[in-house]
């Protein structure tokens, strides 16, 4: 625990909270099922699924207040729905996430990280540059697979 939060991987029970934090953050997608996303993610490497959680209070319920899923397919690693509530923004959530995120895709032997982020998206992009992150000029290209909706 440090900063008044914690990091643990995500459990079932963190669905709901997980996704209001999700549209909080603007990170939901119409064409994105977000408890589909979720569910995905459970069946591959669900350790690499993290959530910061509050302590419990007096009434025992601890809040989730940032999420972070990664990913690692044996070339590289990826960082998708990095979210922090917006009344802690700023204290230090998304940096532990993304270090813990960082330090086990280090131990599975991933030698580089990377993540996307929105175009026109500058306070986010800062973000991450003032954790080291390189930008890159490319195009992505998409194909669905699976609709949602």
């Amino acid at each position: 625990m440090s900063d008044g939060f914690g990091i643990r991987a995500f459990q079932r029970g963190d669905t709901e909270a997980v996704i209001a934090l999700w549209e909080d953050a603007g990170l939901t997608r119409p064409w994105n099922d977000p408890r589909a996303d979720i569910e995905r993610k459970l069946a591959v490497r669900p350790e690499l699924f993290l959530v910061a959680e509050e302590p419990a209070p007096a009434d025992g319920t601890a809040r989730i207040v940032g999420s972070v899923m990664a990913g690692y397919d044996g070339h590289r690693g990826w960082l998708y729905y990095l979210a922090s509530t917006s009344e802690r923004r700023g204290a230090g959530i998304g940096r532990a996430l993304v270090a813990e995120s960082e330090r086990l895709l280090r131990a599975m032997g991933c030698p580089k990280v990377q993540l996307m982020v929105r175009e026109g998206n500058e306070q986010v992009l800062g973000f991450y540059d003032a954790l080291g992150y390189e930008r890159f000029t490319v195009s992505n290209t998409g194909k669905r697979l699976i609709a949602d909706a």
